[in-house]
């Protein structure tokens, strides 16, 4: 594990980057040119060498709910890698993904009720009329509810 004064001297030779001294000793490194809302680049990095390198969306990375990647444990190149991934990360335009139409589908039960599936951010949503009925991980689970409850697809 590097010391927090070896990764004070990694992220110091990113001129880009601007230090902000923040409470108990941490330190805070902002990227000024930041073509998204996000400027911090490392955050709360503590002399204990826990600190944090926004990595949200880099592949390889698992990131916190704010996107954040814990480096306490980095090496001198992974922490170097990480940073300059940020930093073209937020240098980048902030493009808007075209939003692909919801996979839905019409299932029906003998008495003629109809219950719609819906795929919508990464999971699977039952809809009776305007009514979310329940949520699910996957299509086969949501498929398998549906198909208990008495459901067959239209």
């Amino acid at each position: 594990m590097l010391t927090f004064e070896e990764k004070l001297s990694i992220i110091e030779s990113f001129p880009e980057l601007e230090r902000k001294n923040v409470s108990l000793k941490r330190v805070n490194f902002h990227f000024e040119e930041s073509r998204l809302d996000k400027k911090n680049v490392v955050f709360h990095l503590h002399p204990n060498g826990n600190g944090f390198v926004y990595a949200s969306g880099i592949k390889g990375y698992k990131t916190d709910d704010k996107g954040m990647v814990n480096i306490r444990e980095f090496s001198a190149e992974e922490l170097r890698s990480v940073i300059e991934k940020s930093i073209d990360l937020l240098s980048q335009e902030e493009v808007v993904a075209p939003v692909e139409p919801a996979k839905e589908e019409k299932w029906q039960n003998e008495d003629g009720h109809i219950l719609t599936l819906i795929s919508e951010d990464d999971m699977w949503n039952v809809y009776a009329g305007v009514n979310l009925d329940g949520t699910f991980n996957s299509y086969p689970e949501a498929a398998e509810y549906l198909d208990e409850e008495g459901f067959s697809r239209k």
